[in-house]
């Protein structure tokens, strides 16, 4: 769909022990190569985020990315912990960092990356791939207008009215009957809420 995930604030959501991370494990293990494709599209955004910090050139920077797909194909099947596999891959990613950035002799991260730091990216991660799984449950109706929505920058109502054929007084409510397939979603149950996120407001017509 190209709905950006990362755009929709929906409260409940937090990092997690995700058993949904556990079975793509499982099925990338056992040569599922949709489920590999998915885990790559779930955390190479955070892999990227924790590899950006280090004072790198960009070849080493790619080379850290590879290295951490490349341990975790090795992995798969015997990580202690299929569920954390976001912290897994955030511990992996700021390891191969410091590994490459001592053996170039490089200068210490602009930012070294604490435990704090980590965890919210594996929240963020975590957060994202829920999301992502609950727009692809959104139904046919749903999709082409959170699409729009998310989009950046976000299309006018007057813009979603002509290109959906829906009158613009239409778009808020059914917004709001989308956000709440969102919010009901199963990707989303039995996640732990950390309060204070809500949907964000209309891009106005």
């Amino acid at each position: 769909m190209g709905l950006k995930a990362s755009r929709i604030r929906v409260p409940g959501l937090a990092g997690h022990d995700d058993p949904a991370a556990a079975a793509l494990c499982t099925r990338a293990a056992a040569g599922d190569q949709g489920a590999w494709d998915e885990i790559v599209e779930r955390y190479a955004p955070m892999v990227w985020s924790i590899c950006t910090r280090f004072r790198l050139s960009d070849r080493d920077l790619e080379d850290v990315a590879q290295n951490v797909w490349l341990l975790l194909v090795d992995q798969l099947g015997k990580l202690p912990d299929p569920a954390a596999l976001a912290a897994w891959l955030a511990a992996t990613t700021r390891r191969e960092c410091l590994r490459v950035a001592t053996a170039s002799r490089r200068p210490e991260p602009l930012e070294p990356p604490d435990a704090g730091v980590t965890c919210e990216e594996v929240i963020m991660a975590e957060r994202n791939a829920a999301l992502r799984a609950a727009l692809a449950e959104l139904p046919a109706s749903c999709q082409p207008l959170v699409d729009m929505l998310v989009s950046d920058p976000p299309y006018s109502y007057a813009a979603i009215s002509t290109a959906l054929g829906i009158p613009v007084e239409s778009i808020g409510p059914r917004r709001a009957r989308c956000l709440e397939r969102i919010r009901e979603s199963s990707a989303l149950r039995g996640l732990a809420d950390i309060g204070g996120n809500r949907p964000g407001g209309d891009p106005g017509a």
